[in-house]
């Protein structure tokens, strides 16, 4: 146990807690170390805060019952604690708690969470005082944080004095604890005052509210996908190109007839990729993973609407019990901490997700098939000559993205109805929110590594078709030109084979930070 002294993060931009509603952004603004985060000067939103924790102390002094505050948590509630004990009871929760398993989240998503719990408890129905607010921000600002991926049903899932608060600087690993009881208190503490080093009361259930985790990886997991749609759409485009496709399948007029919002979307930007003067038909009715992709393409990026809606109403909400209003001077119990909505999106999107690389994976088995991808080598290999019977170009990135997607698709299986009974049957019903977030990102891990053997061979397949002396060369729109080119820079042609496990990896890291933005519609 080493006592850290790091500089806050400086960033120049900041997203603003207490002053607005949040939104997926401002999540990922922080996650990804572009934003820091800071409280709302305003007076009236101190003040609501204050508010809070003001009456919960009135509230036990005057012998009031408040469930996690002077009783037992869960199951336990029947039981009373002792006035000289109840101050010892969050420090207890957060030790019995301590049996997580399981890897860490990795610093983007534990970021995410902690910005969605500083939100909600910022909605000042959760009787925390100022000071835990101001810990939160320490703890973004400084990067300490630890906290397991796997360990709950869907509501308590991290601790955050789990022991180990990391930091990660230079490969060097330094680790302290934050919130220890009194007489213990850490110089870690010491960055926003001594008295906030020993939770009140109410914040050792306030902190714990597992809601911020599943709603952090849904705002992470809302990101990769709407990305991914983008791309789709462009590796689409490439794919017809590829096997001189037919532009017709994505005309406006055709879509116009079938009014989605968002597969109209798609047909419009793979139509725009396609360069009108290159529509020699070879091939009246394309195979369904390109005629259709915008019909695939499009349930994804109609999903997104209203899981944005709900994700973002959950980063808004106060998922707290028992909810404390302190200007009505009211307590409130109930179960605001299940997190159905954010398990439901989650399981829609990993479905949704999962069709996309199912897409990518048959666009691929078509390019690389010379009985479907009408005149192009078999396997996309660029030899010639005598070396070409030795060399095989993509047939084993065909297997590898034909097993990811497998995979994919396994894991489409809704976590929400697999709920387990728990702690004596008073967790006898609960959403598995983490479970089908933890499970969406992996499917969006395994579609991206789809993707990122789709845009090798998609280009690839441009490239070839462009050097067949044959046919005429496919025309080729700024956009998609410049796009080969940032593949090209990573990912040269390929003739001789190679190991394409490295180029494979860094394409699927670009993906993940979102690296062809610049390059997609909208």
């Amino acid at each position: 146990m080493v006592d850290v002294r790091l500089p806050p993060a400086s960033h120049a931009l900041t997203v603003t807690v207490g002053a607005r509603r949040l939104c997926i952004e401002d999540v990922l603004r922080v996650a990804k170390g572009e934003a820091g985060v800071s409280l709302s000067d305003a007076p009236e939103f101190a003040r609501r805060i204050r508010s809070g924790s003001e009456y919960l102390e009135r509230l036990l002094a005057a012998n009031g019952v408040v469930y996690g505050v002077n009783t037992g948590y869960g199951d336990s509630c029947t039981v009373s604690i002792p006035p000289e004990l109840i101050a010892e009871l969050p420090l207890h929760l957060t030790r019995f708690h301590g049996c997580g398993m399981g890897e860490y989240l990795d610093d983007e998503q534990t970021l995410a969470l902690l910005v969605c719990r500083l939100n909600s408890l910022a909605q000042g129905y959760s009787g925390v005082r100022w000071e835990l607010l101001e810990q939160l921000v320490a703890l973004i600002d400084h990067r300490l944080f630890a906290v397991h991926s796997v360990g709950g049903l869907g509501r308590c899932q991290w601790r955050p004095d789990a022991a180990v608060l990391r930091r990660r600087r230079a490969d060097r690993r330094a680790r302290c604890t934050l919130w220890r009881s009194a007489p213990e208190g850490t110089r870690c503490a010491a960055r926003v005052g001594p008295d906030a080093a020993r939770l009140a009361p109410r914040e050792g259930l306030a902190i714990m509210n597992g809601t911020a985790v599943m709603t952090g990886l849904a705002c992470l997991a809302w990101q990769r996908a709407e990305a991914l749609t983008r791309l789709c759409c462009r590796l689409t485009a490439l794919a017809s190109i590829a096997i001189r496709g037919n532009r017709g399948h994505f005309d406006p007029r055709l879509f116009a007839a079938k009014p989605h919002a968002g597969q109209n979307e798609a047909a419009a930007w793979i139509f725009a990729d396609l360069h009108p003067d290159d529509s020699e038909l070879i091939r009246l009715q394309d195979r369904y993973s390109i005629r259709c992709a915008p019909h695939v393409i499009g349930v994804t990026r109609d999903a997104l609407s209203w899981m944005r809606r709900d994700i973002e109403n959950e980063l808004n909400s106060a998922n707290d019990n028992p909810l404390i209003d302190g200007d009505a001077e009211l307590v409130l119990h109930g179960g605001h901490f299940y997190g159905g909505h954010i398990a439901f999106a989650m399981d829609a999107l990993k479905t949704a997700v999962a069709n996309l690389a199912d897409l990518m994976d048959r666009q691929l088995a078509l390019l690389v098939d010379s009985k479907y991808n009408h005149g192009l080598p078999q396997n996309l290999s660029g030899s010639l000559g005598a070396r070409a019977t030795i060399n095989h170009g993509f047939k084993a990135v065909q297997i590898g993205s034909s097993a990811w997607t497998a995979e994919a698709l396994k894991l489409t299986m809704p976590a929400s109805v697999f709920s387990r009974s728990t702690e004596c049957h008073n967790q006898d019903k609960v959403s598995m929110g983490t479970i089908a977030a933890r499970d969406c990102l992996r499917v969006l891990e395994l579609t991206e590594q789809v993707a990122a053997a789709l845009t090798l061979a998609s280009v690839q397949g441009v490239r070839l078709r462009q050097r067949l002396t044959s046919v005429r060369p496919a025309a080729l729109l700024p956009p998609v030109a410049a796009f080969m080119q940032r593949v090209a820079d990573h990912s040269g042609f390929v003739d001789e084979d190679r190991p394409l496990e490295a180029e494979l990896r860094e394409m699927a890291r670009l993906i993940r930070q979102n690296y062809w933005e610049l390059y997609a519609h909208g």
